[in-house]
């Protein structure tokens, strides 16, 4: 990937977080989750944000976060949150820092296992099974805007998918 860093786009649950770790172990680089950026920044959640402020600043929020952790040289695996790729700044300013988009799409159904028995209880964005697969199914052709889709089931492990994402052209 002629040294381009990695960003994982995808929906809440598509294990975008535990890939971007691996392949950062893999690659021996530095891991950055957007999300936990901005928790770590504002001190509150995406999930706190949106509920008090609405989706529409968090959005402005974590475009802000998104700009200041591309200009962080050092990060080499970046896991977006679910919405960020849906974004179309974002993905200009993705595109001007010449990274390498990888989408993990994975089947709805385990996206919702995954959200349902999460330890991050609060997803205001997918506060029940019907918005969640319309929410899912509305982002499926911004996501395949990304340069490469990796296609995954509950099976694969982010060790796997990690090395898909290094040996595929």
């Amino acid at each position: 990937m002629n040294e381009r860093r990695i960003v994982l786009v995808g929906f809440m649950g598509s294990g975008k977080t535990a890939v971007a770790r691996e392949l950062s172990r893999q690659l021996d680089c530095k891991f950055i989750d957007l999300d936990s950026f901005i928790t770590e920044r504002d001190g509150r959640s995406p999930a706190k944000i949106i509920q008090e402020d609405g989706e529409t600043i968090f959005r402005e929020i974590e475009t802000l976060a998104l700009r200041d952790v591309l200009q962080d040289r050092e990060a080499s695996s970046i896991a977006l949150g679910g919405g960020t790729w849906t974004i179309p700044v974002n993905r200009t300013l993705i595109a001007l820092h010449n990274c390498f988009s990888v989408w993990l799409d994975v089947p709805f159904e385990v996206c919702w296992h995954r959200i349902m028995t999460s330890a991050n209880t609060i997803r205001p964005l997918a506060p029940d099974l019907d918005t969640a697969r319309n929410r899912y199914e509305s982002r499926r052709a911004d996501y395949a805007l990304a340069e490469r889709c990796i296609t995954a089931d509950e099976s694969e492990t982010a060790e796997t998918l990690a090395g898909k994402i290094l040996r595929e052209p």
